[in-house]
């Protein structure tokens, strides 16, 4: 993951955080330290989850995919900090122990003071939606192959008439809408349900992001 990069940290914990049992979960990407951004925990509405962290929208697009947050508080100041506390290693000297005495029991209530959960930064990505037969998605991330994560699942695809193994058009260019790699040719461009099990698009032996010139929340537009 590219250094300093907030929001692609948020996707990769609202994609990560269903795989991962139920508890206190701490997220440290964090390029404003030491200044004045809040440090927060958040009890979310589902499973009775927590999360730590920096309060710079890391946090928000997981708390949203699991209730919302019912409970947060500021651990700035918080009694289970270490002391003395330096301005640029918050993962250590905060983030870290307030994590570990949550994990351990403590109450999220006297970890830190209470703060509305309507004041948190919010990161906003795009919502995808289906209409005429057409599924307008977005970039949720690349990686090093060049393979696209889109914000849409298999049933949003069949919304839209998407059949797995049909052809369908990206952006107006063909592809097919394949199980695995080797269902299409070399140098091809396919559509293919990821291991995070929504939808993604890869070129088998190349790069998708490269051939049609994608980047973070660009808008993709699937038909049959």
């Amino acid at each position: 993951m590219p250094r300093h990069d907030v929001r692609r940290a948020a996707v990769i914990l609202r994609r990560a955080l269903p795989f991962c049992p139920p508890g206190v979960h701490l997220v440290v990407v964090d390029p404003g330290v030491g200044g004045t951004r809040r440090a927060v925990a958040l009890r979310l509405a589902e499973d009775d989850r927590m999360l730590v962290g920096p309060d710079n929208g890391v946090l928000w697009p997981a708390a949203e995919r699991f209730g919302g947050v019912v409970e947060a508080v500021d651990v700035a100041h918080s009694p289970h900090r270490l002391e003395p506390v330096s301005a640029t290693f918050h993962g250590r000297d905060l983030f870290a122990p307030v994590a570990a005495h949550l994990a351990a029991g403590a109450a999220l209530g006297a970890a830190g003071e209470p703060i509305d959960p309507d004041d948190l930064v919010k990161l906003q990505l795009p919502t995808p939606y289906v209409e005429a037969e057409r599924v307008y998605a977005h970039v949720v991330s690349t990686d090093t192959f060049g393979n696209v994560a889109l914000d849409v699942t298999h049933d949003d695809g069949m919304a839209a008439g998407l059949r797995l193994g049909a052809r369908v058009r990206v952006n107006g260019t063909p592809a097919t809408y394949a199980r695995t790699f080797e269902d299409v040719g070399p140098g091809e461009l396919m559509l293919y349900e990821d291991a995070y099990r929504t939808l993604a698009l890869a070129i088998n032996r190349g790069s998708a992001q490269e051939f049609l010139d994608l980047g973070p929340n660009d808008e993709v537009q699937i038909e049959p």
